[in-house]
């Protein structure tokens, strides 16, 4: 299963309630408090992320099983656990798209 997640925008703005993930040296806001499931994300100047993450908006997706979705796929960020009951990994698509896969402990 591959349901709809959010929408992460890359700004260089400072936003509100901003949540910083140090192994990405980046800050995101939570996109629950947004009414269109946007996450504003903000990298610092030496931040080790893929440039097109840098550059262009995601979308990311829960998926079951994220092992199994990153298989055969040009996996641009590893798996990591950037919350606790979360890993997430991003892929580039074939036509450059970069998007973020999410699975949940539940």
């Amino acid at each position: 299963m591959r349901e709809f997640h959010h929408v992460g925008i890359v700004t260089t703005e400072k936003h509100n309630n901003e949540t910083y993930i140090p192994d990405a040296k980046a800050y995101i806001t939570d996109f629950e408090t947004h009414p269109y499931r946007v996450e504003w994300v903000r990298h610092e100047p030496d931040s080790p992320v893929p440039e097109v993450t840098k550059k262009y908006a995601h979308v990311a997706f829960k998926v079951d099983d994220l092992d199994a979705e990153l298989k055969g796929k040009n996996v641009i960020i590893e798996p990591f656990s950037p919350f606790k009951g979360m890993r997430a990994a991003f892929i580039l698509t074939e036509d450059g798209a970069p998007i973020e896969l999410m699975q949940f402990d539940e």
